[in-house]
């Protein structure tokens, strides 16, 4: 129950959180729910509507697909850790601005170091950039969309395959809401779910021990030691 423990306490004080202004235009926060033993994690950008009602992540029509996918690889919420980006919704399910992904980013990273997830699946663009920054640099061409920076990752260049960053694998997957405004993509992300399957049916890759983050209690955060998207 150590990391359920600890993972409570971090609920907290995400509770009391008021980093930016969501966290005082929000009815719940959606801290994240499932197997804190799972070796699997499923990362989105934000809470919306249904999700801000009820402080569970992913209720909605998306969440409905995502109970569905996750059952056609013999999965389900209840196996798996799903969590978001950010803990608030932003009004009118807008994107997520990069200063509201700076202050919440760090209680994303402090769930992860907690659970210690063998594979991070990322649910759409947000989710793959915010955990792109591990990525080294080396590795990051082919992965690119060419951005103001060159740097910029691409969901539909990275999305079915397994990107190790320095002490995470990461799996980047289409937002499940994607399918529901293109259903042309419903066969892809059903082929991605697909190679999750043979992914988790054999030994993940190793991360160097040496980066693995010993699991501690959460500290109260520190805006001036907060990570930065761009």
């Amino acid at each position: 129950m150590e990391k359920e423990e600890h993972l409570e306490e971090l609920k907290r004080r995400v509770e009391d959180c008021r980093n930016c202004p969501l966290g005082r235009s929000r009815k719940y926060i959606v801290f994240g729910e499932g197997d804190s033993e799972s070796q699997v994690m499923f990362v989105g950008e934000a809470p919306g509507y249904y999700e801000d009602q009820i402080g569970k992540p992913f209720v909605g029509q998306a969440g409905k697909l995502l109970d569905n996918l996750l059952a056609e690889i013999g999965l389900s919420r209840q196996s798996v850790y799903i969590a978001n980006i950010l803990k608030c919704r932003p009004p009118g399910n807008r994107d997520p601005l990069p200063e509201e992904i700076n202050a919440c980013k760090p209680h994303l990273m402090k769930q992860i170091d907690i659970i210690q997830p063998s594979i991070i699946c990322s649910l759409g663009r947000f989710a793959l950039i915010s955990l792109y920054k591990g990525l080294p640099s080396s590795g990051r061409e082919k992965f690119s969309s060419g951005g103001r920076d060159g740097k910029s990752i691409s969901i539909t260049a990275a999305h079915g395959k397994l990107i190790q960053t320095e002490k995470y694998n990461i799996f980047p997957l289409y937002h499940p809401a994607a399918a529901l405004h293109q259903p042309t993509l419903l066969q892809s992300i059903k082929e991605d779910f697909a190679k999750l399957k043979e992914l988790l049916s054999k030994p993940m890759p190793e991360i160097r021990p040496d980066l693995k983050t010993k699991i501690k209690p959460p500290e109260k955060t520190d805006t001036e030691e907060q990570m930065k998207l761009f």
